[in-house]
């Protein structure tokens, strides 16, 4: 049966100054009109450079294409060269590629009309005039309000979800038959995560068009994928519906995948990340490449393992049996809980925090008015307790945790760290206080110096606060705090860019613990990485918390892992708080319109639960702050909303002082 898009045995390998790697490795797979097919796996695992390897977009040296066929309609499209005016046809005109970064990938000197035309007029060869009228109809498709009017926009005068729906416009342009995607909504809060995939898939089917997902996001496979392929260190491991994947899962590693994900539907469950990491693509295992990493691994392992039929459309490359592996996970069974805690005195306490910008204009600069960030904010943390704070980007999270640690300089109100206002303190005075409170920061490549060993990395506080009395005490304390994180003494003479993304981020939370601090910020700590080292992640800090009576402030867009790393949650909306609770509370019994939104938006990694549950689409973003509505913050995207919420700015009303909510609908 000829399929419409057909990959044949692709293998793709790098060359490098000493040895060969394997990148893809006889790689073979399909997609029909109007089907989502999902690529999954771990970074590294091939899943970009198959696609890319299919679009001949790799650079030639060092990747080297060593075998494959890629049939489209009929056609095998690898005999054309990269270059060749029938491959270019291909790419943009037959296949659309929408890419991670949408911000890397516009011209920033460009308007997104020309962007946009550029590719219509290549591929569909009409005039300026008809090519305007087009890039006009797909802003429109994809969601950009005032079309028109923002045409002549460069980027980045557009947020990141709209950025990203431009790039979709783009990958629309000529009406492909083939759409890939991937990672399009990897730095995208929940709800413009949720709009940016529903709206791809409704056009994918509107048009036919066959839409090719790659991401680790298993709770985003589950809600949009009709089929699914698991790969791992170049190599196809399973295949087949998704429905088959995830409630008859047959390979060890995607099982391993599916207990790493914390879910919204957890009941206090500990993670369970893949111990170790994958092969190095020149250093490849003989026989099962997963097989150092597996739990049910025997001698037989060593053996090449293909690609086997189970049933209803399902492959797995596994010796083991579908019933074989549930009798092992039986035999090996562990129901794992997170203990109970107790929690001490506040050590933090925020009291009607508020941050302005002040408005400037003219030649002199002068002071025209003020921009408020954050509006009268309050909450408290207590000794060994984690606050969760969520909310959408631009709602005000990490500008609240610059104000907390005084990178940038609140304008009134408290902020209490063990009873102290540190917020008045100058600078010189407050260096006595930075000690107490230390920072986790998103990106750990970005945030350690790449010419320093991580060993001067993670000992600075030891020096700069005057912990240690001499060298010896310092190498002690150093090799301490490596072992407290997982990590090798050995390696601490390395820099930044020989570690892997945990391990470096595993470097950036042992020089937040060396000066022994009162609270930790952990902004974001997990978002860039891969489900498995993200799963190891919050494990650590738990583990930390428990050992060392930690007191965290975990800041993060993904609900998910906020509900499994938090006994609280706050949740933000335009520089308010707008609900705050017990975690358990708050999932179960949500009150306020936009955390209710927000629930909703998070996708649960199991088809079935994804197909019953009710579908409601938060409308629009996070309004600017220079256009703050006068009464409640939400009430311009709020279905709710009357005219009491358009004049007046409702307060958090506590029930029984553990459930707060700003909203006037609530009864």
């Amino acid at each position: 049966m000829e399929h419409f898009l057909e990959v044949k045995n692709l293998r793709v390998s790098f060359t490098g100054d000493i040895q060969k790697s394997i990148a893809v490795d006889d790689v073979s797979y399909y997609a029909e009109p109007g089907e989502v097919v999902c690529f999954v796996g771990e970074s590294g695992s091939g899943k970009s450079v198959t696609q890319l390897a299919a679009l001949q977009l790799l650079p030639v040296p060092p990747a080297v294409i060593e075998g494959g066929e890629v049939w489209l309609e009929g056609v095998n499209i690898m005999q054309y060269k990269a270059d060749s005016p029938q491959m270019r046809a291909v790419r943009g005109g037959e296949v659309g590629m929408i890419f991670q970064e949408p911000m890397t990938s516009l011209n920033p000197v460009k308007t997104i009309g020309v962007q946009i035309m550029e590719s219509v007029i290549l591929h569909l060869k009409c005039s300026r005039e008809k090519a305007r009228e087009r890039a006009l109809e797909l802003l429109g498709q994809v969601g950009i309000p005032d079309a028109a009017a923002r045409l002549n926009d460069f980027p980045y005068q557009f947020s990141g979800g709209m950025r990203q729906r431009i790039m979709i416009a783009i990958a629309l342009a000529a009406s492909p038959k083939v759409i890939v995607a991937d990672e399009p909504t990897t730095a995208l809060d929940v709800t413009t995560q949720a709009q940016i995939l529903d709206l791809l898939t409704s056009l994918a089917a509107k048009n036919n068009t066959a839409l090719i997902l790659i991401t680790h996001n298993l709770g985003i496979v589950a809600r949009y994928a009709q089929r699914i392929y698991v790969m791992y260190a170049g190599k196809i491991v399973e295949e087949g519906p998704a429905e088959k994947i995830f409630g008859h899962t047959a390979h060890p590693y995607t099982k391993g995948l599916l207990q790493a994900v914390p879910r919204l539907d957890d009941q206090n469950r500990r993670l369970v990340p893949i111990d170790g990491i994958g092969p190095s693509p020149g250093k490849r295992l003989t026989g099962c490449q997963f097989r150092n990493r597996c739990r049910y691994s025997s001698e037989k392992c060593c053996e090449e393992q293909a690609l086997r039929e189970i049933g209803g459309g399902q492959r797995s490359a596994c010796i083991w049996s579908y019933e074989e592996l549930k009798e092992q996970e039986k035999e090996g069974a562990e129901d794992e809980r997170k203990e109970t805690e107790e929690f001490g005195e506040n050590v933090l306490e925020v009291k009607d925090l508020r941050v302005t910008y002040p408005l400037r204009k003219g030649i002199l600069n002068r002071k025209a008015g003020e921009l408020t960030i954050i509006d009268g904010i309050s909450f408290s943390i207590r000794k060994g307790e984690t606050l969760g704070l969520v909310g959408e980007s631009g709602c005000g999270k990490t500008t609240t945790a610059k104000a907390i640690l005084k990178l940038l300089e609140g304008t009134s109100g408290r902020v209490l760290l063990n009873g102290r206002d540190i917020l008045p303190l100058r600078e010189k005075e407050f260096r006595s206080q930075r000690k107490n409170i230390q920072m986790i920061f998103q990106d750990p490549f970005s945030s350690l110096d790449p010419r320093k060993p991580v060993e001067e990395l993670v000992g600075e506080p030891l020096l700069i606060h005057k912990l240690v009395k001499d060298r010896a005490e310092y190498d002690r304390r150093v090799d301490e705090l490596f072992c407290l994180v997982g990590l090798e003494p050995s390696m601490k003479n390395r820099v930044a860019h020989e570690f892997s993304g945990g391990q470096r981020q595993r470097v950036g939370i042992a020089r937040a613990l060396a000066a022994a601090p009162d609270i930790i910020i952990c902004d974001e700590p997990v978002s860039a990485l891969d489900v498995s080292i993200q799963a190891q992640i919050i494990n650590l800090l738990e583990d930390l918390q428990q050992r060392l009576k930690l007191t965290f402030l975990f800041i993060a867009h993904d609900l998910s892992v906020v509900k499994h790393i938090s006994h609280r949650v706050a949740v933000m909306y335009l520089g308010n708080i707008v609900e705050i609770s017990d975690s358990e509370e708050l999932y179960a019994k949500a009150r306020h319109p936009y955390t209710k939104a927000l629930l909703n938006a998070v996708p649960i990694p199991d088809p079935a639960i994804e197909q019953e549950r009710e579908r409601r689409m938060l409308p629009g973003e996070v309004p600017s702050v220079m256009k703050r509505p006068a009464g409640c913050c939400f009430c311009d995207r709020c279905e709710l909303s009357d005219e009491r919420c358009r004049k007046e700015k409702p307060e958090l009303v506590w029930d029984g002082k553990k459930h707060g909510t700003a909203c006037f609908q609530i009864t």
